[in-house]
């Protein structure tokens, strides 16, 4: 029987069509989301994580863990468990990301799932080939120069000699570290073994690629074309799985986002719900959230809202400064306010209201808040209403987007987060009157020709 076939029969191949019979009155999905869901529904599981949990057995001394190797009856001072009871199956062609604070387990989980160790409870299935870089040197020898390591590493991963040789000379340039690839490891920096690491994890496209957070050591070009690499493997086919804290990067590469806190799995869903929510766990740690809210709206947009709800927004609308009337669609260029309602409902010493723009892919347009604008109020009291207005001129290209409001006491939210409510206000641009042009921003830019002949 296809491992695939076994593994789809024994994973969560039916949930695509459960999800859609158990939707209730309530429930808000798009067409769009409806599709993907079915579709991803039918795409073989390729990498399956069965209800797996890894131990550690910390002993009092280096001699009782000794005795208990021996087998000899010695209780451990304490059993750590760093991954906790996490099942996931992952399909062919799927983007996932692990996120979540240092210390979280990602990265043991993801050693887990490559095999350089095993768990305590539960099973791991693959079917195919798996590529992963975890650790910065990880399988080089620092005598070895990078050739050498080339073909030591390229070896332990299952490439024959013929073929490391064949994928040599891509090795070499993609990594460009140019002299460098002939002399040992130990004269390379972080950011130069990051590159030998990846061009050869790269250097054939795996089944599964794993990427743990060792590109955010390479300069900025490299982690560039690294991506790129990435998007092109993800559009062949290729399974990712991620690892970072670039948010922005899981936004625009992953389809899926696993969030994990102190080894168990949090939330598992699409980037923008659970980013969200993991920006709402961040704030927790920090201030005493009594109320998390999720839900995605009719337009398809994840809206989380959070907060002690001493100061909440009441109402957002957009208002054309031609006509006066309110909008949710804006010509681009066109002159706007967006008027932001807000009642307090217990007295506070300083109010900050932060507005943030974000495009359809969750990436950040523009934002800023009142503190930054030197427009904080002091004491405001309970029963007070305010209103807010912000008066810009359009200049953003055609599309959908989404305004962010967070009420809180100084320049950030980790302080004290009164209400913040990722996409509360989404509104689209249409571009009907001015020269034709793509992206976020239009520049109003024009063009100089100079014509003459060749000296």
């Amino acid at each position: 029987m296809d491992r695939d076939v076994l593994l789809t029969s024994n994973g969560t191949g039916n949930a695509g069509c459960n999800d859609l019979n158990n939707l209730g009155a309530g429930d808000e999905l798009t067409l769009g989301q409806t599709v993907e869901g079915l579709e991803n529904a039918v795409k073989p599981v390729v990498l399956s994580v069965q209800n797996v949990t890894k131990s550690f057995a910390l002993y009092n001394s280096g001699m009782h863990r000794f005795w208990h190797w021996m087998g000899l009856p010695v209780k451990p001072r304490e059993i750590m468990h760093v991954v906790k009871d996490i099942s996931f199956d992952v399909r062919r062609g799927e983007a996932i990301a692990l996120i979540g604070q240092n210390g979280a387990g990602k990265s043991t989980l993801l050693k887990l799932i490559t095999g350089t160790m095993r768990p305590t409870i539960g099973r791991i299935d693959h079917a195919h080939s798996i590529s992963a870089i975890l650790e910065l040197g990880l399988g080089f020898n620092s005598e070895f120069t990078g050739r050498e390591n080339v073909r030591l590493s390229g070896g332990m991963m299952g490439h024959s000699p013929v073929d490391i040789e064949a994928l040599m000379p891509g090795i070499e340039s993609f990594a460009e570290i140019g002299e460098f690839f002939d002399k040992p490891l130990r004269t390379y920096s972080s950011g130069m073994q990051a590159r030998l690491a990846f061009a050869l994890a790269t250097a054939a496209q795996p089944d599964i690629l794993i990427v743990d957070e060792v590109l955010s050591v390479g300069d900025a070009y490299f982690q560039h074309k690294s991506f790129a690499r990435i998007r092109e493997f993800r559009d062949k086919g290729c399974t990712i799985i991620l690892v970072t804290h670039g948010l922005a990067d899981v936004r625009e590469l992953c389809d899926r986002v696993i969030l994990i806190d102190k080894g168990v799995a949090l939330r598992d869903g699409p980037p923008d719900e659970v980013i969200d929510y993991y920006n709402v766990l961040i704030a927790e740690k920090q201030n005493a959230i009594l109320s998390v809210e999720q839900r995605r709206s009719k337009n398809g947009w994840s809206v989380t809202r959070s907060g002690d709800f001493r100061a909440v927004v009441k109402d957002i609308r957009m208002v054309s400064a031609a006509s006066g009337t309110e909008i949710v669609t804006a010509r681009a260029g066109e002159k706007v306010f967006l008027k932001t309602e807000v009642e307090i409902l217990d007295d506070v010493p300083q109010l900050v209201l932060g507005l943030m723009i974000r495009d359809r892919t969750g990436h950040i347009v523009w934002g800023t808040n009142t503190w930054f604008t030197r427009q904080a109020l002091k004491n405001v009291a309970a029963g007070e209403r305010l209103t807010y207005t912000l008066e810009f001129e359009c200049a953003l290209g055609p599309g959908s987007y989404s305004v962010s409001p967070a009420l809180v006491s100084s320049d950030t939210h980790l302080e004290n987060n009164y209400e913040w409510t990722d996409n509360l206000f989404v509104f689209d641009v249409i571009n009907a009157d001015k020269d034709f042009f793509i992206g976020t921003t239009m520049l109003g830019g024009a063009f100089t020709i100079d014509r003459g002949k060749i000296q």
